[in-house]
């Protein structure tokens, strides 16, 4: 018994350190469906063993029922026979204690050792939690409405792979958001748990009168008291014992019966109205951002639009493109960033992917004051990096990103793999170190990253873009395609246009890697410029 605790002890333990945010990364999510496979198996299974167990037991008390009634119609006839006497003393003196140790017998060992096995790999609330709000997060980028998303008909999606959400689910989703104090988001998913309701679909688990609670406050703290009271009056009708509603319904009375006697204002309207929606921001660019993600607000004008051209490309007659030029397009013109096609193989892409993702982890930044590398929640993904002289699909692949920009990437950083999670995004950002942070890169000692290598290793059915929210440019994931970029003008100098980001994914599994090259080796490769913006 004392080893049992013991090793259980051991598997709560190591349930905490084998953790790791499953909801960043689908590569490592996709696991967790053949670990609930393997559960569903051994659940089947244990269910076979309590149903021949049950059939034992149903055939025993089915015998004994026919005997005895045959039995007591004549007791002393009956046992005047020897053998039935015989047979009596021995049923009940043994028979009827194998029957108590079979009904005894735990057939659930089995399941339930590996469901504390498998325990450990599970995800924790942190998980459900973040895949709660990255559903919020894809709700308010592709202004998707809460009825659409609990139909699972999102745009791009299978018709094979839709889920629908349950009253339970809606709810939870709004209790995840009235917990951060996100009124606005809680209402929207209150709203749809009672919808749900109010149409039929039947739960044991939530009522209206615990949603209608929620709503009323929620609507309450976004300033709109006629609702507020609206909801608390149906939540009485209800359920009139109510002692909340029964408080809040005094309150909100007392309150709009002071707005009459005040009279309300049009200025105070608007401050109401403005209170309801969406909470503040701390990215100034996020409506930008947002219409980007969703392709909107490009700003390439039918003119510069004529002027991107597709070509041949052998990087000034390279000796290993000359008789096989890659395809190049423009995305845009300034700054200049190009997509090269075709430049990996799937079979190169799969050995990336499966020599990164048993070292994905969450994806880190930089913090700016500290420099301590840290999660962060405008960053949904998981990363590994992967050094030329581990395998020699990688140490192709810088040779080609080299082949084909002309830089040295012998002073770039290791391939960076990155797998993007539930709702996965990378908010604006800059790659290069900015004047502000002096310290940067300074221990690589490489010098600033002058420029940006990211391949597509998947195909993205809907949402991902790479955006560059000062230029306005909408760059969409197409499988082993890459785009170029460079972030430094040739004096050195950061080029600000290149603030870039990568939107949600709202349907699909998105997988990218990224060479960033350094300024070290590029001296006579890329000259520098006379003037600051050259």
């Amino acid at each position: 018994m004392a080893l049992s605790w013991f090793l259980i002890h051991i598997l709560l333990f190591t349930s905490s350190l084998a953790h790791n945010d499953f909801f960043t990364s689908i590569g490592h999510m996709t696991d967790l469906l053949f670990t609930e496979k393997d559960l569903v198996n051994s659940l089947k299974d244990y269910i076979r063993a309590e149903e021949r167990k049950l059939e034992q037991i149903k055939k025993w008390a089915d015998k004994l029922d026919v005997l005895s009634a045959a039995a007591t119609q004549d007791p002393e006839g009956f046992l005047g026979h020897p053998v039935n006497a015989f047979k009596l003393m021995k049923r009940l003196n043994t028979e009827w204690g194998e029957l108590e140790s079979l009904v005894l017998t735990d057939v659930s060992d089995g399941f339930i050792s590996n469901l504390t096995i498998q325990r450990q790999y599970f995800p924790n609330d942190d998980d459900q939690v973040g895949a709660a709000k990255a559903l919020m997060r894809l709700q308010d980028t592709y202004q998707l409405d809460t009825g659409t998303i609990s139909t699972g008909q999102l745009p791009g999606s299978s018709s094979s792979h839709r889920s629908v959400l349950t009253v339970e689910d809606c709810y939870d989703l709004g209790k995840v958001a009235y917990s951060e104090a996100d009124y606005y988001h809680t209402e929207l998913w209150m709203v749809q748990a009672l919808k749900q309701l109010d149409e039929g679909e039947m739960s044991s688990s939530v009522d209206a009168v615990t949603i209608l609670d929620y709503l009323s406050y929620s609507v309450y703290q976004q300033g709109d008291l006629e609702r507020s009271l609206d909801f608390t009056k149906r939540l009485l009708e209800l359920d009139p014992t109510h002692q909340r509603a029964n408080g809040n319904l005094k309150y909100f009375e007392y309150q709009l019966a002071k707005q009459e006697k005040m009279g309300a204002s049009e200025e105070a309207q608007t401050e109401e109205t403005q209170r309801k929606g969406r909470p503040d921001d701390y990215l100034p660019e996020r409506k930008k951002y947002e219409q980007l993600c969703r392709g909107e607000g490009l700003r390439m004008t039918p003119r510069r639009q004529s002027r991107l051209f597709c070509r041949y490309f052998s990087n000034n007659r390279h000796p290993k493109y000359v008789i096989g030029p890659v395809k190049q397009e423009d995305e845009w013109d300034h700054p200049h960033i190009v997509r090269y096609l075709n430049i990996v193989s799937d079979k190169e892409m799969e050995k990336v992917k499966e020599l990164a993702k048993p070292r994905l982890r969450r994806a880190t930044i930089s913090n700016p004051l500290t420099g301590v590398l840290e999660t962060a929640h405008y960053r949904i993904s998981k990363s590994a990096w992967l050094g030329a002289f581990e395998h020699p699909v990688v140490d192709k692949i810088n040779q080609r990103i080299e082949d084909l920009t002309g830089l040295d990437v012998t002073t770039a950083e290791d391939l960076q793999v990155a797998n993007y999670g539930m709702g996965g995004q990378y908010e604006p950002h800059f790659d290069f170190g900015r004047k502000d942070e002096p310290d940067a890169f300074e221990e690589l000692g490489t010098g600033n990253r002058i420029a940006t290598w990211l391949l597509y290793m998947s195909d993205v059915q809907a949402g991902g873009a790479t955006v560059f929210t000062d230029i306005g440019a909408s760059v969409w994931p197409r499988k082993g395609t890459a785009v170029f970029w460079y972030n430094l003008y040739p004096s050195g100098e950061g080029d600000y246009r290149t603030r870039h980001a990568a939107c949600p994914v709202l349907v699909g599994n998105k997988w990218v890697s990224n060479k960033w090259i350094h300024e070290r080796g590029q001296e006579f490769r890329r000259r520098c410029g006379l003037q600051e913006t050259d």
